[in-house]
């Protein structure tokens, strides 16, 4: 499966465009991070845990996508995005769409 953020594929032709595929992943704070994240906005720092996190919920979003491709007959998903947004305290939505097509 090829994933991508660009329109087209230089020298591949979409014979088929399968529309649009969606994955999300709802991820909650931990307390073990939210104490360590405390201490790096005094001390200053990469949020290490929550860079993990949401490392974590973009593998598992795209993943989703992709399924979702797979199960339309895509061999390709293109223009690729993600969005986020809070879904409640403490808890956030990743979200990964893109354009599932047939490539020759």
């Amino acid at each position: 499966m090829l994933i991508t953020n660009i329109e087209i594929i230089p020298g591949k032709k979409i014979t088929q465009h399968l529309g649009l595929v969606q994955g999300s992943s709802v991820r909650a704070k931990h307390i073990g991070r939210d104490i360590m994240a405390s201490l790096k906005n005094i001390f200053g720092g990469e949020l290490k845990g929550y860079t993990e996190l949401l490392q974590e919920s973009r593998e598992e979003a795209m993943g989703r996508m992709v399924q979702q491709a797979e199960a339309v007959g895509a061999n390709a998903v293109l223009n690729v995005r993600f969005s986020t947004s809070s879904v409640a305290a403490g808890a956030a939505e990743l979200f990964a769409y893109g354009t599932a097509v047939v490539l020759e």
